[in-house]
Order: structure tokens, then sequence, then C-alpha cells
């Protein structure tokens, strides 16, 4: 496993990191299964692991909490976020903050995932939603600066929006934010355009979430694929997405090298990029946490398969579908 200094913090944290979501809000999570995966991942060298309360109101969080009973001595970074007060998601340019993050919304919600976790302190809290209109709201960063002050946690974040890298910019320059979670992969370039290099001048660091489009980049998509009606994908993936993100995948397939998956060609994609910190794979089976892991070895992917695959941007708007 390689690692990377995760901006002003100054850890260094496993550039493949642990997405959570999985475990908790889709279907066919299975807590047995879930705990193994978190065990191989450990013993593989992951040190970083992104969960919510939203994941399962708390369950993703407690499942963690007792990963970090099972390895006391490992140092094992934690990050959460807090849902938005009215439980939508994404926001939309309409909702003031104290919709979403009134300050005791903020401490209420940080200190429920304290007890889910059974932890001291958070290593880095985030914002599971995000206006940049908020920005100079002060009322956010007297909350942030509290539990600072408190110990309740070390650093804060924002997980930005899908599809909108750049609703977050004069944030980071406030000061109060240290990282930003963002949907980057081979066909969601755009933070590299602005994003990446303020992240980069202000030394904020970068978490790439979303690196299969969803599960888009496993390859394993046909027009066909449907999902559970309780699985959040049977909402995402309507026709009009699944059949454009088949198509969108099929063109990359003849580009995935002798010897190599879809899936690991996508993760040695934002490997390739020095601003991502790290990247969350969503990895519910050991299998799958075996093959992603092995995707860190400080290879990357050739200058010229990055050139092509450049050209498979993919720029998309937030739709009723999106979420």
């Amino acid at each position: 496993m390689e690692y990377r200094r995760f901006g002003r913090t100054g850890w260094n944290v496993s550039e493949i990191g642990y997405g959570m979501w999985g475990m908790a809000g889709w279907t066919n999570s299975d807590d047995d299964q879930s705990d193994r995966s978190l065990d191989i991942a450990v013993e593989g060298g992951c040190n970083f692991f992104d969960t919510a309360w939203g994941y399962g109101a708390g369950k993703s969080e407690e499942i963690l909490g007792r990963l970090l009973k099972r390895n006391p001595d490992q140092r094992l970074y934690v990050a959460t976020k807090i849902p938005p007060k009215n439980f939508k998601w994404p926001s939309k340019p309409d909702y003031k903050l104290e919709d979403c993050f009134p300050a005791d919304h903020i401490i209420e919600y940080t200190e429920k995932s304290l007890k889910n976790l059974g932890v001291e302190t958070i290593d880095l809290q985030q914002f599971h939603v995000w206006e940049d209109a908020w920005a100079d709201n002060e009322e956010w960063q007297r909350a942030v600066e509290k539990l600072k002050a408190d110990g309740k946690i070390q650093h804060m974040g924002v997980s930005v929006n899908r599809w909108e890298p750049e609703n977050v910019l004069n944030t980071l320059r406030t000061g109060h934010i240290s990282s930003v979670q963002v949907i980057y992969n081979i066909f969601d370039q755009a933070p590299e355009d602005t994003l990446f290099p303020l992240c980069k001048e202000l030394d904020v660091a970068t978490i790439a979430r979303v690196p299969f489009d969803e599960g888009t980049l496993t390859g394993t998509f046909t027009r066909e694929t449907t999902f559970p009606k309780d699985d959040w994908r049977s909402t995402y993936f309507v026709p009009e997405n699944l059949n454009s993100s088949v198509e969108h995948a099929d063109r990359l397939k003849p580009l995935v090298p002798q010897g190599m998956t879809m899936p690991e060609m996508a993760l040695r994609f934002i490997l390739s990029n020095p601003d991502v910190s790290t990247t969350i794979p969503g990895m519910r089976k050991a299998p799958h946490v075996k093959s992603n892991l092995s995707a860190s070895d400080g290879k990357g992917l050739p200058n010229d398969l990055l050139d092509e695959l450049k050209q498979h941007r993919w720029d998309r708007e937030p739709t009723a579908w999106s979420q």
C-alpha cells in the first residue's frame, strides 16, 4: 500500500481508502461479511475509512466502531459526515444554512457519531451536503471551532454535491475546512479544472469518491441491469442514465490493458493524479477489497493511456434522479 500526505493535517493515509456506504445503505449488506472485509483491508494497509451517520442511521458508524475496537493499536483514520437537518440529499441552491446545518444540529450529530463510533474524537468530520453560498455564515464556523476546541473533532471537511465540484471554493478559502470530498473518476474529470488547483494552493486534502461511477466503470452493467426497489440505485439508474452509462462504459472497454480489469484501470486513473489524497471505493466482499487494494503499487497508468482516457470526460448536470 502506498500512502499520501492528507493536506494540512499532515496525516499519511492509504491512497486506497474504504467507502462504507454499501455496508448499511444498500441491499444484501451482511454484517459478518462487512467485518471480514474491513479486517482484510486493515491487513492490506488501508488506514482511512469514510462513513456517515446517514449510512443506515448510524449503522455504518457502528460497524466502523467495531473495527476500531478490534484494532486498538493500529492508527486508523476515521472520517464521517453530518446529515443535513432536513435529511435531503443533495442540497439545493435555495436551501438556507438553518435548513441543513444550524449550530445545534452540527454539535448534536457529531455527538451521535462519537457514540456510534465509540471514540472520544473524530479525525475528520464532514458536512454531507453543501452550498457555497453558506461560506461566510459564521454560525457553522463557530460550531466547527467549538467542536475542535472541545476535542470532539480534529478537522472539518466538506462532501460536495454530485457534479458540483466548484460549489465549495469560497468555503475552502475561509480556512475552516481541511478536506473536500468530490466525485472524481474517468468520466467525472471536472474537479481538475478549478477545485484541485485551489486545494493544492490551500493545502486542502482531496478525497475522490465514486471511483467506479456507482458501478458503471466496473464494466458489468448492461441495458437490462436492474436493482431491487429498496436499493437507491433503482432510482438513480433510471433508463435515461443506465443506457447512457452503459454506452460510455462500453467505449472504454477496448482501452483496458491486457492483464488489467476495468475497475483496476479506473482506480489507477485516479491514483495517477498526485492531487488526489485518497480514493474511497465501496467494498463489501473480500475479493473486491483485495483487488482494489492491489491497485496501490505506485505505478499508475502509462501517459499514453491517460491521454486517451482524458478524452472520455463526461460532464453532467444535476437532475431530478442524480441525487
